[in-house]
């Protein structure tokens, strides 16, 4: 087949029935080509959108990972080791730290969300929990009943809102040996209720045991008189 003058010459071997050489065009013959090729017989076979998203997708996380592995010394091995390092440090965030904390005071941080109960009946839902073996709310209704217990023994003033963390600062001042007790005790209310940990037997009995403690608790004349006064 030869070309000449923009026109495509059919060989000399190839007739029509009346024996006519056929001639033609560029453009014609591109047409004609394209109209036979968008016969949807020729793409049953085709990928559909979701495939096709799917490969490039994939090309692009090969691409990527060549590029990085090629940047990387030790090519694709220290790629990988540097990917598990990430991975285990991030864990082992995870791990110390929990889940972050909502700031204290924002919405939701109350102590009692479910309206004025006296201690009593916050300790025996706690020993109802602990009796099934569930330490999370166990931690939590024993502090509630460690800070209800102070408000009724006028050791704290009543106050709707009030955040675990500041009735342990409060009650601190109140009660200076227990102090650091009433921040433990506080810290794993706040861990269970907001920081997606789980609490065991050990840190129940230990809110538990504080709570104990500060039953038999007297306070002092100075701190009597200090809360008279105000």
């Amino acid at each position: 087949m030869k070309v000449t003058g923009g026109t495509t010459t059919a060989p000399a071997g190839l007739r029509t029935d009346s024996d006519v050489p056929v001639d033609i065009s560029r453009v014609p013959a591109r047409e004609a080509a394209e109209r036979e090729l968008s016969d949807p017989r020729y793409h049953e076979n085709d990928p559909n959108l979701l495939q096709r998203g799917l490969d490039r997708f994939w090309e692009w996380i090969d691409h990527l990972f060549g590029a990085a592995s090629g940047a990387t010394p030790g090519g694709v091995l220290g790629l990988v080791v540097v990917i598990l390092l990430v991975i285990a440090v991030l864990a082992a965030l995870w791990w110390r730290l929990g889940t972050p904390h909502r700031a204290p005071g924002t919405t939701g941080d109350s102590l009692f969300a479910d309206g004025p109960r006296t201690a009593r009946d916050h300790r025996a839902d706690a020993d109802r929990h602990a009796a099934a073996g569930r330490w999370n709310q166990a931690v939590q209704e024993r502090t509630r009943a460690i800070v209800r217990s102070l408000e009724e023994r006028a050791l704290l003033d009543p106050r709707p809102g009030r955040t675990a963390d500041e009735a342990a600062a409060e009650a601190g001042r109140s009660l200076p040996a227990h102090a650091d007790d009433l921040r433990l005790a506080v810290r794993a209310f706040d861990d269970v209720t907001y920081g997606g940990r789980t609490a065991d037997e050990a840190a129940y009995r230990r809110v538990e045991g504080l709570d104990t403690a500060l039953e038999r608790t007297r306070p002092t004349l100075d701190t009597a008189s200090t809360r008279t006064s105000v």
